[in-house]
């Protein structure tokens, strides 16, 4: 007799779980917890991964304040530009929420300024910030 060595199906356990990870991860950035973050990545957790709304842990972090965090994942390879279903960009929710160490953080990174509605650059603008993008 020879074993079944087939992968088996996914079942709803295993999509629970999954669904769990994803949520503790998406909480962890909007928390800027980079301890709990730091080893999911080292264990190839995808860095673009996007909750329901299309926001990374890149935007989430971003839009929370948490420019230690921001820096982390640009340096590992989340995309500064990835926009969220809204059409935001993780730097104009920087700029919109005043945390210029993210948006310094974002604009080292490489972020486009122009990227999204509104852009980083119509925010800044409209809310008389004054950065150098």
């Amino acid at each position: 007799m020879s074993e079944n060595t087939a992968p088996q199906p996914r079942t709803d356990t295993d999509v629970d779980e999954a669904a769990a990870l994803a949520r503790a991860l998406m909480d962890a950035a909007r928390e800027g917890n980079v301890d709990a973050l730091r080893p999911a990545f080292d264990a190839g957790v995808p860095l673009n991964m996007q909750d329901a709304d299309g926001n990374t842990m890149l935007m989430l972090a971003a839009y929370h304040g948490h420019a230690v965090l921001v820096r982390l994942l640009a340096e590992r390879g989340a995309d500064v530009d990835l926009l969220n279903d809204r059409g935001q960009s993780p730097l104009a929710g920087a700029v919109f929420k005043g945390f210029d160490d993210v948006v310094d953080a974002l604009v080292d990174a490489g972020a486009d300024p122009d990227a999204g509605r509104p852009s980083a650059r119509d925010s800044a603008s409209f809310f008389a910030r004054h950065y150098t993008f």
